[in-house]
This record gives structure tokens, C-alpha cells and sequence, in this order.
């Protein structure tokens, strides 16, 4: 007849990629509940608005409230007219600009680390704090829950891969001890997982890796601002910062702007210039974001109101949380994960808190690890005790009829 019939192939034919995008999932999953990119109307501080509604919101990153303060904004429109809207281009080519180089030592200096490079994107940051320095023939050992931008990372280095337990010192002993002693090896983690709300335990982890000859990198995107003195971060939090090679992260959470950053020694720094593609070709950070960043940091040296005030409502939210006997998977930070074991649940719940003007994030399997799925919260400095009831108070309700 001059053409099978699709019954009688003997091997059953690949999927085309529009057929993969409908019979996708989460695809299907997000066109029955919609809940991811919501339409935004508004927004005033720890209020948005949908469709009308006004809404307290319990997703946002921006944990000291530094991208509604009026001085953060301020700078932002000061940088913008002087410098204009963009540099058009990327750094190597176009050049860079005082208030990059001024941002990266400032950065630098509040990491305690020599040198720091600032990116446009966090994700960018992270990408490039891995495909950087690992290439073909080197191990790269990673805590299984990082975050995508780590693994994409990890992805372009070509380094074969081996995983430890999230968060387990002994478990990443062990892997290590299996490799060999001669290889180049990466440790990958992060300084606080922000699904999970943990801390790296990384005394432990570093007393696991030592004699290994073990590049470090860590990923405190959700650390920076949060953990340690001052809001120093995770590695200062436990006075190990001459012990991570090399911490990246984002300025879109506690500062408050956008973009992303990686810091380490001057030469490594300089090797990261050198060799990652996401450094040399991507534009560069914005006058307007870099304005914000620098004041935000000024600020958290400023001002320590906000992380105490940050820390006193996570105490407060939490302290709430317990006595309903919500789950936080052991959150220690202002991250926390409401845990419901089910998506189904986590839909119903998540659909429930909107009606109630609670503006939530949803995260599934595979997002999550199975039966781990779970609603994500994160307490802010700008919310206030009435909102964190009221939230609380919903998240009851909605889990006793669910």
C-alpha cells in the first residue's frame, strides 16, 4: 500500500512537541486551576490586587520590604536619570559602568570576599557560579534539592554528577569517599533552601568535604539579607566565609532589585570573566537596579530594625502555625512551606486562601520531592501581626475541610 499503518509499526512513534505540550501535566494542571502568573492589578507593600480583590501576599521574596522603601526607590530614579534606562550590551563589549563596579565591591565586601561579578538575573548568577569552573572529567557533588539555575548550571559544565541527601553531612561523606581522590570535584548546595525553609549545615558539611580537594560552591540567594549578622548571609551566620570558594546569589530578594551576583577570590573572579559565557555575553544589570541594590545594602548596615522586625514576625507566624499543627517541614527561616501531601490538597487549599484574599504559591511534585507537596509562604519585615493571623486562621480552616 506504500505506507504503514500506525497499528502495525513495530516501534510506537516519538511524540511530536505539540502533542508533548498537550499531554504536558502541569500544563494540564495550570490550565484547570490557573495557578501560577497571576494577573496582578496592583500592589502596595504586602497588598496586591486581582481581579479587584485586594489581597495580603504571602509569596513575595522581598523579605525586608526594601522594594516598596520610598529611599530604595529613590535611588533608583536617581540612577536612572543620571545613567538612563540601560547600558544596551554586555560588559565585556560595552563596558562597565562606576555603579557596577561600585555595587560589586560593596558586595564583595558584605560577603567577606575579594572580588564580586553582578549579572542581570539571579538564575544567570547561579548558572554561571558552576559552568564556570566545572568542565568534562571533574565531579560535581550536589545536594539533591538545589535550585534549577544550579542544575542547569551543572548541565552546561559537561562534569558528571553525583547526589547526596538534602541537607545530610554523612550522606555527602560517604559519596565523597567514593570518588576518586584525584579527581576535581564541586560541592553544590544552597545556604537556605527556599522551598524548605532549612540552613545548610555547612560547619558539618564543610568537615565532610575536607582533604577532598573540593571546590565549594553555595547558593544564598535566600540567605543574603536573612541569616547572620547584619544580614551577611549563611556563611557569615556560622563565621565560615573564608570557607565557601564561592557564594552567588540574587539582589531580587532582600534588597529588593533585580539581578544576581557571584563572589569569591580575585582570581577566581577573574576566571569567571574569563570563561563564562553567561558573563560575557549578557547585558548588563541596569542603572535603575543597581541604584536600589547599593542603597538596599546601605540600609541593612543602616538600619537593623528591618531584619529584627523580619525575625519577630517569622518567630510570631511560626509560634501560630504550631498551634494548629500545621506541618513546616522544620522551617528555620522566614520561608515556610506549608506541607499537604497531596496535589489535589494543595490545589484546594491554595484555590481557598485566594477566595480569602491570601495570595499563596502552590509547589508540586516534581518541584518538590513526592508527598512533599506543599503550599510556600514567606514572612516579611512589612507584615503585620493582623496579616500573619489572618492568614494563619485561614490556613486552619481551609485544612479541616480539606
Amino acid at each position: 500500500m506504500g505506507y504503514a499503518l500506525p497499528f502495525l509499526s513495530k516501534r510506537q512513534a516519538k511524540p511530536t512537541i505539540l502533542q508533548r505540550c498537550r499531554s504536558d501535566e502541569a500544563t494540564r494542571a495550570r490550565l484547570k486551576y490557573n495557578p501560577w502568573y497571576l494577573h496582578i492589578e496592583k500592589q502596595e507593600g504586602t497588598r496586591v490586587w486581582v481581579e479587584g480583590q485586594e489581597m495580603v501576599l504571602m509569596s513575595s521574596n522581598d523579605y525586608l520590604g526594601f522594594s516598596h522603601h520610598p529611599e530604595v526607590i529613590g535611588s533608583a530614579q536617581s540612577f536612572t536619570e543620571k545613567w538612563g534606562i540601560s547600558t544596551t550590551g554586555a560588559r565585556l563589549a560595552n563596558g562597565s559602568r562606576t555603579f557596577h563596579t561600585e555595587l560589586e565591591e560593596r558586595l564583595a565586601a558584605w560577603m567577606g570576599k575579594e572580588a564580586c561579578f553582578v549579572h542581570s538575573a539571579g538564575y544567570i548568577s547561579c548558572m554561571s557560579a558552576v559552568s564556570a569552573f566545572a568542565t568534562k572529567g571533574d565531579v560535581v557533588v550536589v545536594d539533591r534539592n538545589v535550585h534549577s539555575s544550579l542544575w542547569s548550571g551543572i548541565g552546561l559544565s559537561g562534569a558528571s554528577v553525583e547526589r547526596f541527601a538534602h541537607n545530610d553531612p554523612f550522606d555527602l561523606r560517604s559519596v565523597m569517599s567514593t570518588e576518586d581522590p584525584d579527581a576535581p570535584k564541586m560541592v553544590v548546595f544552597e545556604g537556605v533552601y527556599s522551598m524548605e525553609g532549612h540552613v545548610a549545615r555547612l560547619p558539618e558539611i564543610m568537615d565532610a568535604v575536607a582533604g577532598h580537594n573540593a571546590f565549594m560552591v553555595m547558593d544564598d540567594a535566600h540567605g543574603m539579607g536573612v541569616m547572620g549578622p547584619q544580614g551577611r548571609g549563611t556563611a557569615a551566620h556560622f563565621g565560615l566565609q573564608d570557607g565557601v570558594d564561592v557564594i552567588c546569589g540574587s539582589l531580587s530578594k532582600s534588597l529588593g532589585s533585580v539581578g544576581g551576583f557571584v563572589a569569591g577570590s580575585r582570581e577566581v573572579m577573574e576566571y569567571l570573566r574569563t570563561h563564562s559565557k553567561q558573563t560575557i555575553f549578557s547585558a548588563a544589570i541596569s542603572p535603575a537596579t543597581a541604584g536600589a541594590a547599593l542603597r538596599s545594602l546601605q540600609l541593612l548596615e543602616e538600619e537593623p530594625e528591618h531584619l529584627e522586625r523580619l525575625w519577630e514576625n517569622t518567630r510570631y507566624y511560626k509560634q501560630l502555625l504550631a498551634e494548629i499543627g500545621a506541618n513546616i517541614w522544620e522551617s528555620e527561616t522566614p520561608a515556610v512551606p506549608i506541607l499537604l501531601g497531596s496535589k489535589e490538597r494543595v490545589y484546594n487549599v491554595w484555590r481557598g486562601l485566594l477566595k480569602k484574599g491570601i495570595f499563596s504559591v502552590p509547589a508540586i511534585s516534581p518541584a518538590v520531592p513526592p508527598r512533599k507537596d506543599l503550599i510556600r509562604t514567606a514572612v516579611t519585615a512589612a507584615h503585620t501581626r493582623e496579616d500573619l493571623e489572618r492568614v494563619v486562621e485561614a490556613i486552619a480552616e481551609l485544612c479541616r475541610k480539606f
